[in-house]
């Protein structure tokens, strides 16, 4: 069954009831708490199922379960996705193509997101890859304390990969 038991569905003899003001009456039969449900108008509903006796309340099923809904949409609608955003660069970069790359990874990291540096080697470039890590390295100390190295620079297949991530 998902969600929690409901009126005859509480298999527990004993109960611990609270009733609809929110009051606590206290161990009571199961069959006791569903009559005093049923005068009030309103449904039994086991809310700690898993304490000895089970803790049951009387409230309005269907109200409580929309603001058990509510609830959890709430708390989707707060929760930041981290995305993987990927800035890609050559050894042989330009002063102002690398201002409008760094530009890009602040963008990236300030909105909160990991940021994926690829140097990309291509040819006879692969035998200085000194030139494109002294390139990362700016990047790092160009960033300064704003980010967090995830993943150090280092080299996969023709091209070096670096992860940043923001200093929380």
């Amino acid at each position: 069954m998902d969600g929690p038991r409901i009126n005859e569905a509480i298999r527990a003899p004993k109960i611990r009831l609270i009733d609809e003001n929110s009051n606590m009456i206290g161990v009571v039969s199961a069959r006791e708490g569903l009559e005093m449900a049923r005068e009030a108008g309103l449904d039994l509903v086991e809310v700690s199922p898993h304490v000895d006796p089970p803790v049951c309340k009387i409230l309005d099923y269907g109200k409580f379960k929309f603001e058990t809904q509510k609830k959890k949409a709430a708390e989707r609608k707060k929760q930041k996705v981290i995305e993987v955003k990927e800035i890609k660069m050559r050894p042989t970069i330009e002063q102002n193509d690398y201002q409008t790359k760094l530009r890009s990874v602040k963008r990236f990291i300030e909105e909160g997101d990991k940021v994926k540096v690829t140097m990309r080697f291509r040819g006879r470039e692969l035998a200085h890859q000194e030139i494109g890590m002294g390139v990362l390295k700016r990047v790092i100390e160009d960033m300064g304390e704003d980010i967090k190295i995830e993943l150090h620079p280092k080299l996969e297949g023709k091209q070096l990969i670096m992860i940043l991530i923001p200093r929380i």
